[in-house]
């Protein structure tokens, strides 16, 4: 039974890619060809070069994530073998979808070429989905906070949205509490896994926060700064987290519906495009390219 689940799970992007499309063509037909023309000529040769050190930033954090996974798993690695197969499998999995099948499959052909063991592995993998999603609460929790408004992009009173963002960064402070005070190993389906130590807890929190920053910063760049950095915080978590659960590949669509809709001031079709060019595409050609030299090395090697 497990074995069919998970032969399921393979194909549930590609069922869901259809849903992606149709709603990635309801955003951009809106605008209509000379619309989206127009609003890709309107942003500045610079404001695209920012995006790009933006997206490099990002990039460079989640390299940080596996550091800190192989650090807590006690197998740390040299920086370059991490920066590669952090690259390579996040380049690829971000537009793949289902994270833990895409970037873990990619991660574990290389970690398990340097010595990890399949359980080390996959605690890397779960080290780094709860990074992930610490990142995604921080960032968003941050802004509700700072920012109640927002929380009218979906219709919430800003008592309400206020009182969502104190909770969210209370669970991301409760997750350093609990690794402070739980050293004990916990015991899951044969197998021990502990939490890591506060130190390391604190920095997946902030690490994962300055990811998620980064990242809209890139998509802010490119809208020309014609909205407010809070604002775009708030679209990118709420379109970030419909793509995760949608599993469509990469959010293609996904994210750009939901974007779309929470910045419904100005013409923002333009900005999409070129950010799902300078954040998806083009570190997917990259990291495309680094797996198949890694695999010519491989093969050479043997």
């Amino acid at each position: 039974m497990g074995g069919l689940l998970r032969r399921f799970s393979v194909l549930i992007p590609l069922l869901m890619l259809p849903l992606g499309l149709w709603l990635g063509w309801r955003t951009f037909s809106a605008a209509g060809w000379d619309g989206v023309t127009a609003s890709l000529a309107a942003i500045a040769g610079v404001d695209i070069a920012l995006a790009f050190v933006c997206a490099a930033a990002s990039y460079l954090c989640l390299t940080g994530f596996d550091a800190l996974a192989l650090r807590h798993v006690g197998r740390p690695l040299a920086y370059r073998r991490v920066a590669l197969t952090s690259f390579v499998s996040l380049s690829i999995g971000h537009n793949v979808g289902v994270a833990a099948l895409s970037s873990g499959t990619l991660r574990w052909r290389f970690y398990s070429g340097w010595g990890l063991g399949g359980v080390e592995v996959g605690q890397v993998i779960l080290f780094c989905g709860v990074t992930v999603a610490l990142g995604l609460v921080s960032l968003g929790g941050g802004a509700l906070l700072l920012r109640p408004d927002l929380g009218g992009m979906i219709g919430v009173p800003p008592g309400a949205a206020a009182a969502v963002g104190g909770l969210c960064l209370l669970s991301a402070a409760g997750y350093v509490l609990l690794a402070w005070r739980l050293r004990r190993p916990m015991h899951i389906r044969g197998h021990d896994f502990r939490l890591p130590t506060v130190g390391i807890a604190a920095a997946q929190v902030a690490l994962g926060a300055v990811n998620f920053a980064f990242v809209a910063a890139t998509l802010y760049q490119l809208l020309g700064r014609g909205a407010a950095y809070a604002d775009v915080v708030g679209a990118y978590v709420l379109g970030n987290l419909a793509g995760l659960v949608s599993h469509v590949p990469g959010g293609l669509g996904v994210l750009e519906y939901v974007v779309g809709a929470v910045l419904s001031q100005g013409d923002v079709a333009g900005a999409l495009i070129l950010f799902r060019v300078v954040y998806f595409l083009v570190p997917l050609l990259l990291g495309s390219t680094l797996l198949a030299a890694a695999e010519l090395h491989r093969w050479r090697s043997r």
